[in-house]
């Protein structure tokens, strides 16, 4: 499995919400899936000076999956609608792969 933690700050709930609604059927054709979705109201420490606002896991049966589902022409179309306007900044907070030794 591999796993992503991704730090949002996420400009509009709706935009946002309107995003994860579209782009969740495309993700599930690539195996993907949301672990775990947090809205934060504190961040006392972190690694970036951006906000962040929102704090999930997403996670795909290997990174060939994860790097498909991202090149998908509709869900480039989708993030392209919702998410830029939705999302002031993105922070890669860790990526791994639970299956390596």
């Amino acid at each position: 499995m591999y796993e992503m933690i991704v730090g949002l700050d996420v400009s509009d709930n709706e935009g946002y919400a309107n995003y994860r609604h579209a782009m969740t059927p495309i993700l599930s054709a690539y195996g993907g899936s949301f672990g775990y979705d947090f809205q934060v109201s504190e961040v006392l420490l972190s690694q970036v000076s951006e906000p962040i606002n929102r704090v999930f896991t997403i996670r795909f049966p290997n990174e060939l999956q994860k790097n498909k589902f991202f090149q998908d022409p509709d869900y480039v179309k989708v993030k392209e609608q919702f998410f830029s306007q939705s999302v002031r900044h993105t922070t890669m907070i860790a990526r791994y792969d639970s299956d390596a030794s």
